[in-house]
């Protein structure tokens, strides 16, 4: 698949972006959409994307140079280049959380009833995302003999962004009907980051362009971190709430 999209006056446009885009774009809906239902304007959802959005994708990719710092280092404007891909998920959710924190403080919003009214959205932003990597050919798994295997390089091989994009959107429509059930504020939040947690633990072990902390697999590390924080507050939260 060409990575290029078209061009404009010799610019040329990545499907990268524009999927990345489009996924913000859906994502932002959603959450008008749900925020309307409790009575949460417009006004503030578009205030938290205009804030979350731009300095997440930063987070996203300093993350990702920071684990690969021998590729970048000395080399500024190969840094800030993301048009060929380079975002970590990972440092886009952790930024994002640090900057939701901040916001809620200055609006006067509690953190916990935002984070579950966003999460659906998120989820399916990161689902629809992983496309991007299809049109980069990257973020793919080993070699497999499987019917769905994808071909790159000559070579067939383990889909892995469509696994997570099968993953997400699966947690996207179970947070969305579980909604109405959620127990305690901040319960679909929790819920979102130790399934996502879960499946990337897994997902992550299949890939072949893996961030990697001496021998540990960055994303595995971090999923495993999330799934015991998600549970440990899940259940101080729930213990709570009893009360």
């Amino acid at each position: 698949m060409n990575r290029v999209a078209f061009e404009i006056f010799g610019l040329p446009i990545m499907w990268y972006g524009i999927i990345i885009a489009t996924a913000m774009a859906i994502a932002y809906f959603l959450v008008v959409h749900l925020a309307k239902k409790k009575g949460i304007s417009e006004e503030i959802i578009t205030d938290w994307f205009l804030w979350t959005i731009p300095l997440s994708v930063i987070g996203a990719r300093i993350y990702y140079v920071i684990f690969e710092w021998e590729n970048y280092k000395g080399d500024f404007f190969k840094i800030i280049n993301i048009r060929g891909g380079g975002l970590a998920i990972h440092g886009g959710i952790i930024t994002g959380i640090i900057v939701t924190i901040i916001f809620c403080k200055k609006k006067g919003l509690s953190f916990w009833s935002f984070v579950d009214l966003i999460a659906p959205a998120l989820v399916l932003a990161q689902g629809i995302g992983r496309w991007g990597n299809f049109a980069n050919q990257e973020a793919h798994g080993g070699p497999t003999d499987l019917p769905w295997g994808i071909m790159i390089e000559g070579v067939k091989v383990h889909p892995t962004f469509f696994y997570e994009f099968v993953a997400n959107v699966g947690i996207c429509i179970f947070l969305l009907y579980y909604s109405k059930k959620k127990k305690f504020e901040g319960e679909l939040f929790l819920i979102y980051v130790f399934l996502y947690s879960f499946f990337r633990y897994f997902i992550e072990g299949l890939r072949t362009d893996s961030l990697y902390v001496g021998p540990f697999r960055t994303a595995q590390l971090v999923s495993a971190i999330g799934m015991g924080a998600a549970v440990g507050i899940y259940a101080h939260r729930r213990k709570k709430y009893s009360k």
